[in-house]
């Protein structure tokens, strides 16, 4: 890889990784529903992307279930899990989207995995374990096991994702924008109250959240990332993503004063390594399933 080229997926990772700090303080610190602003980030999108809805695609149901799945469920989830979890330990735990894609290929798609590949998917998971579990009260964080079932969700959309036929990335961020953000409105509005008032007072601070989430994260970030796929391998980069969660945890003790416990220490480095074992050994059925999702949404 070019040196131009790593630059530029060191930035999409810092991207990510920013974004996940900023949407934490967001919807916990200014306390804007995070449904709320899981809408405005999807109808920026949208409005942004207008010129690339055409050509319109085949199956719209399909790309419909995508983009709940990736979109409006995943980012519901995801930014609720925000809220009552610390960015930190989420930037780890959303990474098991690459061991459940792997899981979702063998349970339905016939891959076979050996023993490396094995082994990664546990430590994936017991790394989150350790993360998550609070020995004193014996109970699992609740924002968490919110963000677990959004990397399900999303690993599932993926999937799906690869079964249609190509389209431009942008087609495709544009069509997930419109059909993900009335649904994430229509939720806000049934479960959660002073949204309006909540992100105008938030004030200029939350609307460059908002901003840096549209074009920064899903337009820019999105395209760069998209470029070096059609580049380069996928057992290159996705081992290299890695960066994003260390991004998160960086700047989630640094500008948000999370604490540095060992939990996060140890079980950080056990995930994060099972990670890289199932990544620089990808999928052979669906290798790119995991980025496909990445560049779908932005990665949050």
């Amino acid at each position: 890889m070019s040196a131009r080229d790593f630059g530029l997926l060191v930035l999409c990772c810092f991207f990510w990784g920013v974004n996940l700090v900023m949407t934490r303080w967001v919807v916990a610190d200014h306390e804007v529903p995070p449904l709320f602003f899981a809408a405005v980030r999807f109808l920026g999108v949208a409005a942004f992307l207008i010129p690339f809805l055409r050509p319109v695609p085949p199956n719209l149901f399909t790309l419909f279930l995508i983009a709940m799945l990736i979109g409006c469920l995943n980012f519901a989830l995801l930014f609720i899990g925000l809220a009552n979890a610390e960015v930190s330990a989420a930037a780890v735990t959303g990474q098991l989207g690459v061991p459940i894609s792997t899981l979702l290929s063998m349970a339905f798609l016939g891959e076979k995995i050996r023993w490396r590949r094995g082994m990664g998917i546990a430590l994936a998971f017991a790394g989150v374990v350790v993360i998550a579990f609070d020995p004193d009260s014996f109970s699992l964080s609740f924002g968490l096991l919110l963000i677990v079932i959004a990397a399900f969700l999303g690993s599932v959309g993926g999937i799906i994702m690869k079964r249609m036929p190509p389209m431009k990335a942008l087609n495709l961020q544009a069509w997930v924008g419109l059909f993900s953000f009335a649904p994430l409105f229509a939720f806000s509005f049934l479960f959660e109250t002073g949204q309006v008032e909540s992100y105008i007072h938030g004030g200029w601070e939350v609307w460059l959240s908002s901003l840096f989430a549209i074009l920064g994260v899903s337009i820019f970030a999105h395209s760069a990332f998209y470029v070096l796929v059609k580049k380069y391998d996928v057992s290159l980069l996705s081992p290299l993503t890695l960066m994003t969660p260390l991004w998160g945890v960086l700047f989630g003790v640094t500008l948000l004063n999370e604490p540095f416990t060992w939990k996060l220490v140890i079980g950080g480095a056990i995930s994060l390594a099972g990670v890289f074992l199932i990544a620089i050994r990808p999928n052979t059925v669906l290798p790119d399933a995991p980025l496909a999702k990445k560049m779908a949404t932005g990665d949050s």
